[in-house]
């Protein structure tokens, strides 16, 4: 404890001060005309904005929300979600995102296991029937935003008098629940802002940078995002949702150092109509995330759109990045490659008994560090499995290369066990993916009589008329060993998907479980 000049005694963690309102606060004092925000017409200085969010924190306050109650937002990226973040962080609140895309049951059940008592809606979202419709029928009290909160404009605009503690639980965000229900992993206050250190540092960002945001910051990764740029004084342009032309127009208008997006989306820049009516020769770097990059739009992408890209992953339960492939190997090694551990955590391939494993041994990835949760709300059990062996485990499997790099192979839960040999499922749909027939693929593993399971892929045609199972079985046996091919191709008309994008194996694993029943 630290003894201040009266006597009194001031905690520790008052002095060595981590919090995320910190982030917004320091930077409007530094660069208070710097210009934060760009959403559609409206350019929003820093300053502006932290006078923002302190007096919707106090108008919260005056609501009756007291430190540690939960407030979740229903918002499209706008300066109101962004001014509505830091007011909850400022009031002590904890911060519950809701995902745009859920359904109503998943909307109730995050709101329900989280105990939100309050949240703030966009407009759009007041009546509608996945969402704010949801928020009502709870009971759950609401403010609709609108441009500068007017209901707060009477309140001060200094920030208010609530001490925030670095291990203060400062977000729960909803997992995508790929296998169960979501769960919430709790983000304090350091979590977070070791995340956002961490990415400063990884892309040498300064204030002259700047981004735009077509991820939804309801995604830990936008979010991160938006906080790394905000630390150092750099703009963010707010886009609400993905559009090729309007992204790449953004881009070369506002003179954007820094591009992130999936693959699909570059791949849908690049082959846009009115590509050559903008420039993307501002760029510093490109990110691309969530899916791997296949050396084709790879090139396509050095030689046409940014000379240097990089390859971040991370999860809900670590705040992004968690790894990171840099430029000086883009070209040198291409695959499922996620490159080596971001800064501010370490990475190891761990054995089923906790022994950390050499290069080369396959095993699953584990990381410690200040950016891992704090564990899964309400969920004891979930929480000592993810973090057995005092690491935090994230179910995929792979190895480490000699220099570092760490290959995925598989989910734990994806890996197909066929007559005695485990078969990636990436595998098989890294050579279904590249053949011209097929437009999206999924492989799982089905109940087999005889083989225990069997390799099944599940594809998206690109000519829905010709739905042919023997060209994409000819094309892909030359990569494929026999225990890898596909026992059946299977068409459908689109793959599962969770709200974040990811691929939801266990409804076709359901849908087909006595697909082989009758062998």
């Amino acid at each position: 404890m630290s003894q201040n000049f009266d006597g009194g005694v001031t905690p520790p963690g008052a002095i060595a001060r981590i919090s995320i309102g910190d982030i917004l606060r320091r930077t409007a004092r530094r660069l208070p005309d710097h210009v934060v925000l760009i959403d559609g017409d409206r350019r929003v200085t820093y300053a502006e904005l932290d006078a923002q969010a302190n007096r919707l924190a106090h108008h919260l306050i005056a609501r009756g929300a007291n430190p540690g109650d939960r407030c979740s937002t229903v918002c499209a990226n706008t300066v109101e979600l962004v001014a509505a973040i830091f007011a909850l962080h400022r009031a002590g609140l904890i911060w519950v995102p809701i995902n745009l895309m859920l359904e109503d049951e998943d909307v109730e059940y995050t709101l329900t296991h989280a105990g939100v008592s309050h949240a703030i809606i966009g407009p759009e979202f007041e009546n509608h029937p996945n969402l704010g419709t949801v928020i009502q029928r709870l009971g759950i009290s609401y403010d609709v935003t609108q441009p500068g909160f007017p209901m707060a404009q009477h309140h001060p605009a200094t920030e208010p008098d609530v001490e925030i503690d670095r291990d203060d639980i400062a977000a729960i965000i909803y997992t995508s629940g790929t296998t169960s229900k979501p769960k919430g992993a709790m983000h304090t206050h350091q979590s977070i802002f070791m995340a956002v250190m961490s990415n400063t540092i990884e892309w040498s960002l300064t204030r002259t940078d700047g981004i735009p945001l077509q991820l939804p910051l309801f995604h830990c990764g936008a979010h991160c995002l938006l906080l790394s740029f905000m630390m150092v004084g750099a703009r963010c342009v707010l886009l609400r949702g993905f559009d090729a032309g309007a992204l790449l127009r953004v881009i070369d208008e506002e003179q954007m150092s820094v591009c992130v997006g999936l693959p699909m989306m570059y791949t849908a820049m690049l082959d846009h109509p009115d590509r050559a009516k903008y420039s993307t020769k501002s760029l510093r770097f490109g990110l691309h995330t969530m899916a791997p990059m296949f050396e084709p739009l790879m090139r396509r992408m050095i030689d046409e759109f940014c000379p240097t890209f990089m390859q971040t992953s991370g999860q809900t339960e670590m705040y992004p990045i968690t790894t990171i492939s840099m430029p000086d190997r883009q070209l040198a090694r291409f695959g499922n490659y996620w490159g080596e551990a971001a800064v501010v955590n370490d990475m190891a391939i761990m054995d089923d008994d906790g022994n950390l494993l050499p290069p080369g041994q396959i095993g699953e990835l584990v990381h410690r560090g200040p950016n891992v949760m704090f564990g899964y709300y309400k969920n004891p059990e979930a929480t000592a499995e993810a973090r057995k062996f005092g690491w935090h485990h994230t179910g995929d499997l792979g190895l480490i290369t000699e220099d570092g790099e760490f290959q995925f192979l598989d989910r734990k839960k994806d890996m197909i066990k066929t007559g005695g040999e485990n078969v990636s499922t990436i595998q098989v749909e890294e050579q279904l993916l590249a053949c011209p027939e097929v437009e999206a693929a999924i492989a799982v593993g089905l109940p087999h009589p005889r083989w225990g399971e069997a390799v099944t892929a599940f594809v998206v045609a690109r000519d829905k008329a010709a739905q042919d199972p023997t060209p994409i079985m000819d094309r892909i046996t030359a990569h494929l060993s026999g225990f890898q091919m596909p026992k059946k191709i299977v068409f459908v008309d689109s793959v599962p998907t969770t709200a974040t994008g990811k691929l939801r194996k266990v409804e076709l694993r359901q849908q087909y479980q006595d697909l082989y029943a009758a062998e």
